[in-house]
């Protein structure tokens, strides 16, 4: 790894932020979002989109972290599936659709043929997430609490240290990838475009390259938050659940299989989307005051951009300050966190 740039002093924190895609960076800012990409063959390719204000429940706290979750996730598939049609990786040669794709399309029409697949690739994605990151850990404390006959809590706690185990060993591993090093690289020049930004300093390739490459209100940094806090909630909640419902205990003795699958429905569709509200909401803590407390919050996810997070080279940081100009407000300052 390079050495870490030293971080320059703030001015302001603002709302705006992104996303590493094949070959460019998405922005997102309080009024649009922008998609830059860097063609071989068209130079740097953009899209601008506008953004629609969220307003009434979908803003109260814990709810809107599931919302913008959510929208964030298709956003990004979305966003991806834009860059690698523009970025001409394989030099103008693409396969021939298939006749499913053909078929598709012409009985959908394009729109709605893309909206298809992007609801496709969503759907996949997190039920992949959830397969490697949530229930093969619970299958794994399960395991464990089979062969050693440990309680509840070492059960959830053990299987809360597999879960991060197998995340930090996913990332790790594909940040060796060739193709994802690159990524990590567009990763590392949206940070520090950004931080450039709020140090209000001109967005020049020289000023955004003396910049460090982690932020506190990273996203990758944003998913070791809900693995840790899965940790403390999960097994809190399951400890007070069986407490509290004898039948529970009960139904573990007497049927394991009814009872794993009740704690797995009750994990995934109670306990995950108030972990990642409460995520959420540490997160924009994080993001809005720079203490010692703070600091201490955001130090797990800071280490794990080492990982997630490369230097960029000029080429790269010059698709990060236009994506980033796309998307500023109107009205200076409105962005502010």
């Amino acid at each position: 790894m390079s050495k870490e740039a030293c971080p320059v002093q703030e001015k302001f924190k603002t709302m705006i932020g992104g996303q590493a895609l094949i070959e460019g960076i998405m922005m997102r800012g309080p009024e649009s979002q922008a998609i830059v990409v860097r063609s071989p063959k068209e130079g740097l390719v953009e899209k601008i989109d506008p953004l629609k204000k969220k307003s009434g429940i979908l803003t109260w706290p814990l709810i809107r972290g599931i919302v913008n979750f959510g929208g964030s996730l298709t956003s990004g598939v979305k966003s991806l599936m834009w860059s690698a049609e523009h970025a001409d990786l394989d030099d103008g040669e693409t396969d021939e659709p298939s006749k499913l794709d053909q078929w598709l399309e012409k009985k959908l029409g394009s729109e709605k043929f893309m909206s298809v697949v992007v609801t496709f690739a969503v759907i996949l994605g997190m039920g992949f997430s959830l397969l490697l990151f949530f229930l093969l850990p619970m299958l794994l404390g399960n395991l464990l609490q089979r062969l050693t006959g440990c309680g509840v809590v070492v059960q959830h706690l053990t299987e809360g240290v597999f879960r991060i185990v197998i995340f930090l060993g996913y990332m790790i591993l594909i940040s060796k990838m060739k193709d994802m090093r690159r990524v990590f690289s567009y990763h590392g020049a949206e940070h520090k475009t950004i931080r450039c930004y709020e140090a209000r300093l001109p967005l020049t390739v020289e000023n955004v390259r003396g910049m460090t490459r982690k932020h506190p209100r990273c996203g990758t940094s944003f998913l070791f938050v809900v693995m840790a806090l899965s940790i403390l909630l999960f097994t809190v909640i399951s400890a007070v659940l069986n407490a509290w419902i004898p039948g529970l205990r009960e139904l573990q003795q007497n049927s394991r299989v009814l009872y794993n699958l009740l704690m797995m429905g009750l994990k995934l569709l109670v306990m995950l989307p108030l972990v990642v509200s409460v995520s959420y909401e540490i997160n924009r803590l994080v993001g809005r005051y720079d203490n010692r407390f703070t600091r201490i919050l955001t130090a797990p996810g800071m280490w794990f951009q080492n990982f997630t997070t490369n230097e960029p080279d000029d080429s790269m940081i010059e698709v990060a300050i236009r994506a980033l100009e796309l998307v500023l407000p109107k009205q200076e300052g409105s962005d502010k966190w």
